[in-house]
């Protein structure tokens, strides 16, 4: 959506295909960090951005054992905002898709499934969808690949995957928040437990990290043992874990840490998770996909107006965004192997979970938690958005 509003912006003819009726999913990326802000400042629609439903998070603060610290303080950073602004993924993309429709360029087709790849002697012309109304032949100049980490593009179109590993899976859920809700930590870590709450202003977003391949386990043991695990780690939710009745209210995110070892081929492109699936730490998955979609616009969008995108341009978006990539991703896999890894391999619970190393310096330097907040905050390398305005946007 942010790389078709972009091109739509500088004049490039875009049509965006979602295969669902409306954006109203559940459990997505969900943290807007201060690097997606600036780019929303850049584009002037920063104040009309953050009159929609979010809370803001000026500091990361996590509780490890009976230990509470500051991991990351935001309000350090140069930077048009501060924090990290808390908003349902539907939110951000129907903002986008309000703005975006506003160009003459710009279509959006919902319910429209992307199935096949239009290959002409190795090149990619375009994708064939299902619809309501039947199949749907597009052709195209670029046929971009932002579908996710299951994405249909890549598997059409033969790129190879390299699987990093993750030793977690994820099992999402919601308990309401309550007036006296004060200060509760954002990471919840003790042996052989781990838990995430993410403020969404009337409910708790819940994330409760089990070892890789362990929902089989979990469900045998029973959602009563799920809801006292829960109420253990987090004894605040104690009175509230009973709302999880059964067990369509958990969801289960199979983390997956990958990358493509060639982003593109002629005609096609792969970028966000379907270029490199990013496990939920730091939660920079989405804002990660946002810096591809400004450098592929800022690229490409010249060659994208005259018709001539080569595979040596497809090959410059790969090359600025690889190593942001790499980087974010060897941290992830750092803190799996080395943190969340050793909290869920505790042989007892009743076991005191030690500080790591980089928590204590955290605790005693507090200078250095402006070094997390700006590595989670902003990334590494942040793109700024250098494409024209070539249309007027008809008025809303």
């Amino acid at each position: 959506m942010m790389l078709g509003y972009l091109l739509a912006r500088a004049g490039v003819d875009v049509i965006v295909l979602e295969k669902h009726a409306d954006f109203l999913r559940d459990f997505r990326g969900d943290t807007v960090h201060p690097s997606t802000l600036q780019v929303i400042a850049e584009l002037g629609l920063l104040d009309e951005f953050l009159k929609r439903p979010h809370q803001e998070l000026a500091q990361i603060v996590g509780q490890v054992g009976d230990v509470t610290l500051t991991i990351a303080d935001f309000s350090h950073l140069n930077t048009a905002c501060r924090f990290i602004a808390l908003m349902p993924q539907w939110e951000f993309l129907n903002f986008i898709d309000e703005h975006a429709r506003r160009y003459p360029t710009f279509r959006v087709l919902m319910r429209a499934e992307v199935t096949e790849l239009i290959d002409e002697g190795g090149t990619i012309a375009g994708v064939r969808a299902t619809t309501p109304d039947g199949p749907l032949e597009i052709r195209a100049d670029l046929v971009v690949g932002a579908d996710g980490r299951h994405s249909t593009v890549r598997d059409r179109a033969g790129l190879q995957v390299r699987d990093l590993g993750a030793p977690i899976d994820v099992l999402w859920m919601r308990l309401s928040k309550r007036p006296d809700d004060t200060n509760i930590a954002l990471g919840r870590f003790t042996a052989g437990q781990i838990f995430v709450t993410l403020d969404r202003g009337d409910y708790w977003q819940c994330a409760y990290v089990i070892p890789k391949g362990g929902f089989d386990a979990v469900r045998q043991r029973g959602l009563a043992a799920l809801r006292e695990d829960i109420s253990q780690v987090a004894p605040m939710m104690r009175d509230r874990v009973g709302e999880l009745r059964d067990w369509d209210d958990v969801k289960l995110l199979t983390v997956s840490v990958d990358r493509l070892r060639r982003w593109y081929r002629p005609g096609l492109l792969c970028i966000g998770d379907a270029a490199h699936a990013m496990s939920p730490i730091g939660g920079v998955g989405i804002n990660l996909a946002i810096q591809d979609a400004v450098a592929t616009a800022n690229i490409l969008h010249d060659r994208l107006r005259i018709r001539s995108v080569t595979v040596r341009d497809l090959a410059a978006v790969e090359r600025r965004r690889t190593w942001p990539v790499r980087v974010i991703q060897a941290f992830q896999v750092f803190m799996q192997n080395t943190i969340f890894r050793r909290a869920l391999g505790a042989p007892s619970r009743s076991q005191r979970m030690p500080l790591p190393l980089p928590f204590r310096l955290l605790r005693w330097f507090p200078y250095l938690r402006r070094f997390p907040a700006r590595f989670i905050g902003m990334g590494v390398r942040p793109e700024h958005v250098r494409t024209p305005e070539v249309f007027t946007p008809r008025s809303a």
